[in-house]
């Protein structure tokens, strides 16, 4: 099937903005690439300090200095669901480099901060500036030029994206992303999203409520919901740095053990004296950032992605904007309903095709780019095969053909929707993102007069008072990245969800973000220019009337703003002392706008 001609001048388009800049990044990258191992480089008392604590066998081979070292790098901690299976991950790299005559150190952790922890409260003003703390952590990781490849254990929301950062301040070095798996099945989500709004009525207390969270989130492994950190698997998986087919395989079974010593032992392979030379900055190109952006559109995945990707090319040299996912999403089909976009979790979506399946019909549309490399190769073939275990062995067979269950997974010719779930909202009110895959098409045009919000927990008060019982668009403002880190305003949640509920009009609007679980309210988010910054959502007063528009792509305030004075800032400081606040200033000073990626990390210095 030939290239859908939107996938190619989205891609031209994003060579052509990329430039000098692109071709720079990737001339001093591919410099620093070695004719031997990296340590080599190092002066014996470098060196000695680097395998000191070594086992004799893994101190010789670091000595003889002919065979590759892989840096592990992992987010591991025992809080926190998702990332708690790492903990035996290390052991199992390190005996499948031995086997594979190569040799793996612990290099270093990195911060995994969880979002469902923080939500709603103040941690969660460090949750976004936490990924590019994660990018500068893993350089630092790397830095000491000890090794030949990296494999990076993470999973969550800022933790996947900030690794890719990190290891791409290393592109000369290949890189493999190893999962740690879903959690197994827990109550489902219509029941745990249901005691949610049943609590914000008054209807249940706190102890139902944490019963059902409890069922919900029960055990090891990744929240089964498909929000930023599952779609984080399926960017790695689409953009070629997982083994194919492992996004979704669950913790503390006898396949993830094989898939992560097999994920060692292939970026063992990788290395530049291995005959399978593969760096990360050959796989990380335009056309792998056009097939990320594609499975986003086609599962339905967060909007933290539109943020998060952009940071992720950046450090590759290369110039993402909202102009390309909009476009893309304009001719990607929706091929997946998983929660909440659906009733699904992600163990029913693997069951049911899972990326297999997508990826497979994506291809046969010409919607992904096959001329990519990836860690196993070059193409896409294998990315339509799955892991098993044949005779205690690991082992891919063909995934699955026709779709297991045509409420999760649908084929191309019978698409959820002909479009993403993703739109760009344009208007008076600057630029915006907005998730339809999961909003209702009754739901996707509101018109109402707006109630203005300087912060989430005003919006809750006045649901408590009864002042909400109408149709309105809240108006959630001063929570740029400048203002105070842009948190996620998933709180707000079961609240807006309870007014839908009972037949009200109603949306949010804000300059902050939504969870990458944001359902089924409409929510134009990311709003770009903030108000702290001068944007016109700082000027909007209540009783203006909004319009949000998915379809069309619009919002706007139905005034002239311009004619308004700039709206004057709340009292900050609260948002900015406690609780690590205090650490952050300089990232809130130094972040750059919303479609720039809300990042703090890059400044030219040439």
């Amino acid at each position: 099937m030939s290239l859908h001609p939107v996938l190619q001048e989205v891609t031209d388009r994003i060579i052509a903005r990329g430039g000098d800049r692109r071709a720079r990044w990737l001339e001093e990258t591919r410099a620093r690439a070695g004719t031997k191992v990296e340590r080599s480089h190092l002066s014996c008392t470098n060196l000695a300090h680097g395998f000191a604590a070594m086992p004799d066998r893994a101190k010789l081979m670091l000595k003889v200095q002919e065979q590759p070292n892989l840096a592990i790098v992992s987010a591991y901690n025992d809080m926190l669901s998702a990332h708690q299976p790492l903990a035996d991950f290390p052991a199992w790299i390190k005996e499948a480099a031995l086997a594979a005559g190569a040799t793996a150190q612990f290099a270093g952790g990195v911060p995994a901060m969880c979002d469902g922890v923080t939500q709603g409260q103040a941690g969660m003003e460090l949750s976004l500036f936490s990924r590019d703390v994660i990018a500068m952590a893993t350089a630092v990781a790397l830095s000491h030029q000890m090794f030949d490849a990296g494999v990076y254990l993470g999973v969550c929301d800022k933790i996947v994206p900030g690794l890719v950062i990190g290891a791409l301040s290393f592109g000369h070095l290949p890189a493999v992303f190893i999962p740690a798996g879903p959690m197994t099945t827990g109550v489902g989500n219509d029941e745990k999203a249901r005691t949610r709004q049943l609590y914000a009525e008054g209807k249940v207390g706190r102890a139902e409520l944490l019963e059902a969270e409890s069922l919900a989130y029960h055990g090891p492994g990744t929240c089964t919901f498909y929000g930023t950190a599952n779609s984080n698997q399926m960017l790695m998986e689409f953009m070629g740095l997982h083994l194919p087919g492992t996004s979704f395989v669950n913790p503390h079974t006898p396949l993830r053990e094989a898939l992560t010593r097999e994920a060692a032992m292939q970026a063992v392979s990788l290395w530049h004296g291995g005959g399978r030379y593969t760096p990360l900055c050959d796989v990380l190109d335009e056309k792998a950032f056009v097939n990320g952006i594609v499975g986003l559109m086609a599962t339905g995945g967060s909007t933290n992605h539109t943020l998060h990707l952009v940071a992720m090319a950046r450090a590759a040299g290369i110039a993402l904007n909202w102009d390309d996912f909009h476009a893309l999403s304009e001719v990607v089909p929706l091929l997946a309903r998983v929660y909440p976009n659906g009733k699904a979790d992600v163990n029913g979506f693997q069951a049911a095709g899972g990326l297999q399946f997508v990826i497979r019909q994506l291809r046969m549309g010409g919607l992904l780019h096959e001329d990519v490399t990836t860690i196993v190769g070059k193409g896409l073939d294998a990315y339509c095969r799955e892991p098993c275990l044949q005779d205690g062995r690991l082992a891919w067979r063909d995934g699955a053909e026709v779709p297991g269950d045509e409420t999760i997974v649908r084929p191309l010719d019978r698409p959820f929707s002909p479009n993403g779930g993703l739109r760009v909202l344009e208007g008076n009110l600057g630029r915006s993102i907005i998730k339809i895959s999961a909003v209702a098409p009754e739901h996707q045009v509101v018109e109402a007069p707006a109630i203005v919000f300087d912060d989430q927990d005003e919006v809750l008060a006045a649901f408590q008072r009864g002042e909400l019982e109408r149709d309105f668009v809240a108006v959630v403002r001063w929570q740029g990245p400048a203002a105070n880190g842009m948190p996620e305003l998933h709180k707000l949640t079961p609240t807006l969800s309870v007014l839908q509920g009972r037949g009200f009009h109603v949306a949010l609007v804000t300059d902050g973000r939504m969870s990458g679980a944001s359902g089924k309210v409409p929510a134009a988010i990311h709003v770009t220019p903030e108000a702290l910054k001068g944007g016109a959502i700082g000027r909007v007063r209540t009783g203006d009337r909004v319009r949000l528009d998915a379809g069309r792509g619009v919002l706007e305030v139905l005034a002239d703003l311009d004619a308004r004075p700039a709206g004057a800032a709340p009292d900050l400081r609260p948002h900015r002392r406690g609780v690590g606040r205090d650490l952050f200033g300089h990232m809130r000073r130094a972040a750059s706008a919303a479609e720039e990626g809300a990042c703090t990390l890059f400044v030219d210095e040439d």
